[in-house]
């Protein structure tokens, strides 16, 4: 799934900011598989979400300015009959002869 592959980038992304070896732009781009301006992108929705990064032309690498820390989890687990029940993934109702969904 594409969720996943964002996901697995996003968390080695931030394994080689955190590091400091993510080397030039086109590097990192090429370490996750993606274009160049595809990796500005997602850089720059990170700074949207306050992600402090910032590139060295010294260093040739991203960094943190200041500390920072990116947590990306997704959990399956089954459930059982009491928790299915307790579900509310939405009510049909009838108006005016039209369906209108509201969602609990």
């Amino acid at each position: 799934m594409k969720l996943f592959t964002y996901i697995e980038r996003i968390n080695m992304m931030h394994k080689l900011i955190t590091q400091r070896r993510t080397g030039t732009p086109e590097e990192l781009a090429r370490r996750l598989g993606i274009s160049v301006s595809r990796l500005y992108n997602i850089l720059d929705e990170l700074k949207l979400m306050c992600a402090p990064i910032v590139y060295s032309r010294q260093q040739l690498t991203y960094y943190y300015s200041e500390p920072f820390d990116i947590t990306i989890s997704v959990e399956f687990r089954t459930l059982d009959g009491a928790q299915i029940r307790n579900i509310g993934g939405g009510q049909r109702l009838f108006s005016d002869s039209l369906f209108t969904t509201f969602f609990v």
